[in-house]
Order: structure tokens, then sequence, then C-alpha cells
């Protein structure tokens, strides 16, 4: 994952540090850093501990931080932030139960994300009850390149916007299945285009295998992506492709036309 830090904006009328700010000290908090020292969030910030001490009593204040004194952790509260995002599309409330309906069906966990630059975002997630090494939520990321879902949504990227934006992500390898050079990860996406549906088999994690197609809203762009992920231990490339493609496709058009895509 490209870990660059982008030119930084300057403050002015349309640019509020003090924001900016605040949320570098709350994105500072994450699965290996749940609790933080004043002088841990600093540093991770870049911020004096004078100002990251202002925003952190802020946050407590507003209930999004809680702190015995000297370790700060994240509350529950700060879910309403991401949850707004969620609430303020419907349709996944309308999505879920066609989900709930697939992975009773298939017996197999089913996803939907966005694109988030080059990562995708899970919005709704519907689990089977068979443990998976993976843990995924609402939220989570996963790099867009070795994904199901990734793909699907980099596909409808014009293509010059997709290379650009491929040009400049390493490329590491993650199994010894893992596309990692260019021209290899082009031609996939483009035949994911082509095909309008993605099968990844084991390019993330050894044993994974996803296959994902595309949700489109009413003026037919790709605003998501829906997938059935499993075990290959459990079932093959194959067998996933033969038997549950159809179900996942039904399902997406399903969802589409509750977004307002024209039936195909």
């Amino acid at each position: 994952m490209d870990t660059t830090p982008s030119p930084s904006p300057k403050p002015g009328d349309s640019y509020v540090q003090s924001f900016a700010r605040g949320l570098e000290v709350i994105r500072s908090f994450h699965a290996e850093t749940p609790e933080q020292t004043l002088s841990e969030v600093a540093a991770r910030t870049g911020l004096t501990r004078a100002g990251a001490r202002r925003i952190l009593l802020t946050l407590q204040t507003l209930g999004y931080v809680d702190s015995d004194g000297k370790w700060f952790r994240l509350t529950p509260r700060i879910l309403d932030l991401g949850f707004a995002y969620l609430s303020s599309l419907p349709i996944w409330n309308l999505a879920e139960p066609v989900m709930e309906t697939l992975v009773e069906q298939l017996r197999e966990s089913c996803s939907a994300a966005v694109l988030d630059g080059l990562d995708v975002v899970y919005v709704l997630r519907v689990p089977t009850h068979k443990i998976m090494r993976t843990n995924l939520g609402v939220g989570s990321r996963l790099p867009a390149c070795w994904t199901s879902m990734g793909r699907v949504l980099l596909a409808a990227l014009p293509d010059e916007a997709l290379r650009a934006r491929l040009e400049q992500h390493p490329l590491e390898r993650l199994t010894r299945h893992t596309v990692t050079d260019l021209p290899t990860l082009l031609e996939r996406i483009a035949e994911t285009r082509r095909q309008g549906w993605c099968l990844i088999n084991q390019e993330l994690e050894e044993g994974l295998i996803s296959i994902a197609a595309p949700l489109t809203n009413r003026a037919g762009q790709t605003v998501a992506a829906l997938n059935i992920s499993g075990q290959a231990n459990r079932t093959s490339a194959q067998v996933m492709q033969d038997s549950m493609l159809p179900a996942l496709l039904q399902a997406a058009r399903t969802i589409s036309r509750m977004m307002g895509a024209v039936p195909r």
C-alpha cells in the first residue's frame, strides 16, 4: 500500500486545520494501537504535546475518547461517524436481506465494498458461522489489486486513470499466487471489465477464494461491489465459478435494481 503522504493543504477559508488535526488524532488509533499515551499520539500525528492534548481533551469532552489519566482510547461513540456514512445510503438497509438470502443459499460469507483510493472499504458484511482466518467487518480495508471486489471496482475506472493509479502502487507479493507485474494486473482487470465479474484465487491470502460482481446505479455506473468468499480446501475456484457465480450475479442485479439500475 502506498504510504507516501499527499501534499498538505494550506489553511484558508476552505480548510479548517484544527478539524483536520482532530481527524488525524482519531486515525492514529487502530488495531495495533488501541490505547496511546499523550506522547504517542503527538509522535504519530506530528503534533506538539500541547496540541495533541487539546484535541484529545476535546474529543473526551464530546464522548469520543476515554482516558484513565495516562492512556487514551476511542469509545464506541466513534462509530457514529462511520455509521453516518452508512445511514446516508439507505440502499444498504435494502441490500442486507438480499445478501442474507445469498449466504443461506450458498453457505459462504457475503460482503459489499466501495473503492477508496487503492483500497476497498467494507460497508456491509454477512458472515457464515464457519471459522475464517480473515477477520473482516464494516470499515475494514483491503488492497483493491488483490481482491475480487477491488478488481471489479478498478475495472470501472477509465484506462488512463487506472494506469496512473496503479503506477503509484507497489505491487508486493502477498502469496505465491499474487500478481506482481503491472501488465498482467492490467490484463486481469481488463478481463474483469469484459466478463462483468472477477474471481480471485488465493492472491490475497493462501486458501482464500472470492468472486465478485458490480453493483450499479441508475446511470449504469459501478458504485460498489458484492462478493462471496470461501476456503479453497472446501470449495475450488472452478466450483465457485460454476455453482455460485449465477446466484451472485442475480443478487447483484437485484440490489442494482434497488439503486435504480435498468434491468439487463
